[in-house]
């Protein structure tokens, strides 16, 4: 009886070769080292620096303003003036503080806050054109930044100036 071999014949062709494709490695880039901020002044002083700080400051001052404003109303509608008032420059301290510390927090420094005078406000009217002239630097301010934390949470101020300007412009 004549065994068959189990083991497979090999093919007496020459085996054929595959291209196989070429693999580049490159380096990544290496980008030049950042300034690193000091804890007193951080990197540079940009105007978006200097506007941040304003803006915060006027919000801490205008709190002063509409708090003499709240004691001093008189008249028709006062109690309602008296209260909008009163709710919000109760609001602003922590406006300012959170704008602050948001922007001191992303661009890693810390700003300069120079004193601002307080703006004297004898009527309501004196408060609306207020009211105004806050939402307008806010406005001015978020087409600057380019954090969009920082611009939802100045978002959260506006929102605030239209609902004191709707309680003392259109409920008396």
């Amino acid at each position: 009886m004549e065994t068959k071999s189990r083991l497979l014949k090999r093919n007496p062709e020459p085996a054929r070769t595959v291209a196989r494709p070429q693999v580049t490695v490159t380096q990544p880039k290496t980008e030049p080292a950042k300034p690193q901020p000091t804890p007193r002044t951080g990197v540079g002083g940009s105007s978006l620096d200097t506007m941040v700080a304003a803006c915060a400051m006027e919000l801490m001052n205008a709190r002063n303003s509409f708090h003499k404003l709240h004691l001093k109303v008189t008249g028709e509608g006062s109690y309602s003036a008296h209260m909008a008032i009163g709710d919000f420059y109760d609001g602003l301290p922590g406006h300012a503080d959170t704008l602050i510390e948001g922007y001191q927090g992303v661009s890693e420094k810390i700003l300069e806050c120079k004193d601002v005078a307080t703006r004297t406000l004898d009527t309501v009217a004196d408060g609306v054109a207020y009211l105004r002239d806050i939402y307008a630097m806010i406005t001015k301010l978020q087409g600057m930044l380019p954090y969009s934390e920082i611009v939802n949470k100045l978002d959260l101020v506006k929102d605030n100036i239209n609902s004191t300007k709707y309680k003392l412009l259109l409920l008396k």
